[in-house]
C-alpha cells in the first residue's frame, strides 16, 4: 500500500480562506437576499490598467502568426520583462540586481510556499506573528515545524516573533536564533512598514548569525512613506542573505492574470552550495514558465503611461483604506495600518474573539473581514479589513459598522 505524506495530516481545519469561503456560501445559501459586502480575501475589484488590455490583445494577436509564435517561455522569464524589472524595481532603486538573478514565475504564493523546497528539513523558521498562513503551512508540508499545540496555536519548531500594539507590531530580534526568517513589508495583515535603519537590523542580524531572510515584498508599491525602503535590498550586505519575493496581483491587478517574481542573488551561497542555481534547477524542473501574453502585460506597466495608471489604481485603493480608517476610528473602533498598506487591523470590541467577531458581523451586518486568529496567536483579538473593496461598497460598509 502507498503511503502519503503524514506531515499534510498535522495541519490543523482547512485553509484560512477557504473556511471563510465555506461560512459565507453556507449564510448566503440561508440568506439569499442579503447583500454580503467582502472585504476579507485580498482580491482586487477593478479592471486591468489599459495598458496591460492593450499589451495582452497585441500578444495574442503575435500567437496567430507562425512568425511571432510563442511556446515555453525560458526558465527564468522572457528577457525583456526581466530587464525592466531589475531597471525599475532595483536599479533605479539604487539596488544591484542583475536580470539574471530574477525568476518569473505565476504569482508570490508559489514561490512564498516553494522556496522552502531549497532547505533542509532540519532548519529552524521564524516568523511574525500575526503571519500569512502560507509560510507557516508550506513549512508543516516539507516536515519542518514539529508538533502542533491547538491549545496555543503554535508549533513546537517555529520562533514565532510576536507583533502586538505593545511593540507597534513591529517584532523583537529573536533570541533563539533561527535559520529561515520570513518578513512581509509592509506587512500582511497588520499593515505595519519599517524604516530603513530597523530592515538594516534584520539584515545585519542574519549575516552575523548565518540566517537567511525570506523577504516578501508584495505590496511594496502602495508605500508612500520616503524613509521606508521598497526593497530589502536597499540595506547593506542583503545580497548575501536575503531571497526577495515580488508580486504583480495587487499592485497592477494580475490577481487572476497570475505573474510575480523571486530575486535570488548569486552571492547567495550556503557552504559550496549556490542558493540561486539550486531554484535555477528547481524552476526548470518543475515550472514551465509565465504565459508569453502574461510576460508581455507585466512589461507593460514599466512603461511611463503603465506607471501612471499603476499608480492611480493603488491610489483607489488606498483611498479605500482611508475611508476604512477613519470610518472605523470614529465610529469608535481601535485600528491601525491602512498608510503604507492596503490592509487595517482593527481590535475587536468587548473581547469578542476574532470568529466570534467575524460571526457578528456577517450575521448583523452582512459584512466580511478576515478574522486575526487565523493568522497566528498574536492575531487573536483582532480583525482584518482589506482596501480592495469598491469605493461603493466601502463606503456602504463603514456605514454598516456605525450602526453597531
Amino acid at each position: 500500500m502507498y503511503q502519503v505524506n503524514t506531515n499534510y495530516l498535522k495541519l490543523p481545519g482547512s485553509y484560512l480562506f477557504s473556511t471563510i469561503a465555506k461560512k459565507v456560501a453556507a449564510f448566503q445559501e440561508k440568506n439569499p437576499d442579503k447583500e454580503i459586502i467582502r472585504l476579507g480575501i485580498g482580491d482586487v475589484t477593478q479592471p486591468l490598467p489599459k495598458v496591460v488590455i492593450d499589451a495582452l490583445h497585441k500578444a495574442v494577436d503575435e500567437q496567430a502568426d507562425a512568425k511571432t509564435f510563442k511556446g515555453y517561455s525560458p526558465d527564468l522569464g522572457y528577457q525583456f520583462l526581466r530587464d525592466a524589472i531589475a531597471k525599475h524595481d532595483f536599479k533605479d532603486r539604487g539596488c544591484d540586481i542583475a536580470s539574471d538573478e530574477i525568476f518569473v514565475s505565476d504569482g508570490a504564493k508559489s514561490d512564498s510556499g516553494n522556496i522552502q523546497e531549497l532547505f533542509s528539513e532540519d532548519n529552524v523558521i521564524a516568523v511574525t506573528d500575526p503571519v500569512y498562513p502560507v509560510y507557516v503551512d508550506s513549512n508543516v508540508m516539507a516536515g519542518r515545524c514539529g508538533n502542533y499545540d491547538p491549545n496555543t496555536g503554535m508549533w513546537d519548531r517555529v520562533v514565532y516573533m510576536p507583533s502586538t500594539a505593545e511593540n507597534g507590531f513591529v517584532p523583537e530580534l529573536p533570541e533563539k536564533t533561527p535559520d529561515i526568517i520570513y518578513l512581509c513589508l509592509p506587512n500582511n495583515p497588520t499593515g505595519t512598514t519599517l524604516k530603513k535603519a530597523e530592515l538594516q537590523k534584520w539584515v545585519d542580524y542574519a549575516n552575523q548569525k548565518g540566517s537567511i531572510i525570506i523577504f516578501d515584498a508584495a505590496y511594496e508599491h502602495y508605500i508612500s512613506s520616503p524613509d521606508v525602503p521598497h526593497s530589502i535590498y536597499e540595506c547593506e550586505g542583503a545580497k548575501n542573505c536575503c531571497i526577495e519575493i515580488r508580486s504583480f496581483s495587487k499592485t497592477a491587478g494580475f490577481t487572476g492574470l497570475r505573474l510575480g517574481y523571486t530575486v535570488v542573488p548569486k552571492s547567495l551561497k550556503s557552504g559550496d552550495a549556490s542558493l540561486h542555481d539550486m531554484w535555477a534547477r528547481r524552476h526548470g524542473t518543475k515550472f514551465n514558465g509565465a504565459p508569453y501574453i502574461v510576460q508581455r502585460a507585466g512589461e507593460a506597466i514599466f512603461s511611463e503611461e503603465g506607471q501612471k495608471e499603476i499608480d492611480e489604481l493603488v491610489g483607489y485603493y488606498m483611498e479605500n483604506a482611508r475611508i476604512i480608517r477613519e470610518g472605523l476610528s470614529s465610529a469608535g473602533f481601535t485600528c491601525f495600518g491602512g498608510k503604507d498598506a492596503p490592509y487595517i487591523w482593527m481590535k475587536t470590541p468587548d473581547n469578542m474573539s476574532s470568529w466570534e467577531f467575524f460571526d457578528y458581523l456577517l450575521e448583523k451586518i452582512n459584512v466580511v473581514g478576515t478574522p486575526g486568529s487565523g493568522f497566528g496567536p498574536s492575531g487573536e483579538g483582532y480583525f482584518r479589513l482589506t482596501a480592495f473593496g469598491t469605493h461603493e461598497n466601502t463606503k456602504k460598509a463603514i456605514e454598516r459598522f456605525k450602526t453597531l
